[in-house]
């Protein structure tokens, strides 16, 4: 049972998530990050760390449409191990709704 990331971390890009995760399964795209959930062992410790909680465990309903996003990119993006900077305008994207149809990339992040 892994986590997913949502839309919530479009335009944001917090990476305080990344910091902690064990098993580094985080991958960057230009304006989000994804789990690969063959990778993530499900063990919790980066959800409570997003502040923009748009981090879920796939059991949450929101999860299920997120899940093959997340497999589907953490494919084709570069591996994301250390913590970076939010993007610029992070705080005020954070409470923002449907951000996936607005602002969703799919270009590749830098990685590490």
């Amino acid at each position: 049972m892994p986590y997913v990331v949502t839309d919530g971390c479009i335009k944001c890009k917090y990476t305080d998530c990344v910091e902690v995760c064990p098993v580094d399964c985080f991958y960057e795209g230009e304006n989000m990050l994804v789990i690969h959930p063959d990778e993530c062992i499900d063990c919790g410790v980066c959800e409570p760390e997003c502040p923009a909680e748009a981090i879920v465990p796939d059991t949450d309903g929101k999860a299920e449409k997120w899940m093959e996003l997340n497999r589907d990119y953490a494919g084709q993006w570069p591996n994301l191990t250390r913590k970076k900077d939010a993007l610029p305008d992070a705080d005020s994207f954070k409470d923002e709704d449907g951000k996936f149809e607005k602002y969703f990339s799919a270009k590749p992040g830098t990685g590490n």
